[in-house]
């Protein structure tokens, strides 16, 4: 009989993570994750420096500083499974890190327009690469911290904004119940209007995943802010010059969130959890003798 034994994570004969193509030493500990390897070279421009640059499969990395902080941001291609991989191999040469994920996603609800900017509070897992970890029944949320540090990057940035729960799907048509010519009608043609029903905000395709890794693995912390490029209500794609403007938005929008998280870690000291009242007692005036 045949025993199969669990393997450790695949590294090179160079010691570099399989697929990341990364050492300890070329990534930073607060990461923006992104699909769309322009964007990740459109963030990286917005740099004080980089220092490292991998390419590698699908995944590309820049790591240098932001504001005098160590910042990673990795393009990791498409989908649920690719996200998996990056985290986990992320994970192996990361210590307490942040994953803030800078993405693109179509709108459920009515009232979000083209353009603005999703950050997630929660993920409905429509997905099946999760299942690998948990059962069907276990949440994907974002890390409170990420998620108020997202939202008042965005109080502060100016631009329109929603917060809400998003839903991840696996793939882009069928999964997404889109009708394509030349196959069959999608296996829930009515998800859609479901999904709204329920109050989700929009739909992309690797958010779930995110979160759900991110709760597994101690330490690691993780948001989510995506820009609005289509209007599924309406059946519209955004145009050229507002996608460029709503992609920098959610670029902004993580790199700032990433230097609220940065002063927030300092506020908490010796505390395991940032709240509120840490800035309170912050603000205090000392008492008179």
């Amino acid at each position: 009989m045949t025993t199969f034994h669990s393997a450790e994570v695949v590294k090179t004969e160079e010691g570099r993570q399989y697929h990341i193509g990364l050492t300890a030493q070329e990534i930073a500990s607060s990461i923006l994750l992104c699909g769309d390897p322009a964007r990740a070279e459109r963030v990286s421009q917005l740099f004080d420096s980089v220092s490292h640059r991998m390419a590698n499969r699908e995944y590309l990395t820049f790591t240098g500083k932001y504001q005098g902080l160590p910042i990673s941001v990795m393009a990791t291609g498409i989908g649920c499974d690719n996200t998996e991989i990056a985290m986990v191999e992320l994970s192996q040469i990361t210590e307490n890190p942040v994953l803030i994920r800078i993405g693109s996603s179509g709108a459920l609800a009515p009232e979000i327009e083209l353009g603005d900017l999703v950050i997630s509070t929660g993920a409905v897992r429509l997905e099946n690469t999760s299942l690998s970890y948990v059962m069907e029944g276990y949440p994907a949320i974002a890390h409170y911290e990420v998620l108020m540090a997202l939202i008042q990057a965005s109080e502060e940035l100016g631009g329109r904004y929603h917060v809400g729960l998003t839903a991840t799907a696996s793939g882009f048509y069928g999964a997404q119940a889109r009708t394509v010519p030349g196959f069959p009608p999608p296996r829930e043609p009515k998800l859609l209007e479901h999904l709204e029903q329920v109050g989700v905000k929009n739909l992309e395709m690797e958010t779930s995943t995110l979160f759900t890794l991110a709760q597994l693995k101690k330490g690691m912390r993780a948001g989510c802010v995506c820009a609005i490029y289509a209007n599924r209500h309406k059946n519209k794609f955004i145009d050229t010059d507002t996608k460029s403007s709503a992609e920098m938005s959610c670029i902004q929008t993580g790199l700032k969130a990433i230097t609220l998280l940065a002063r927030m870690d300092t506020q908490k000291k010796n505390k395991t959890f940032w709240h509120p009242g840490l800035l309170a007692s912050k603000n205090k005036s000392p008492k008179k003798k």
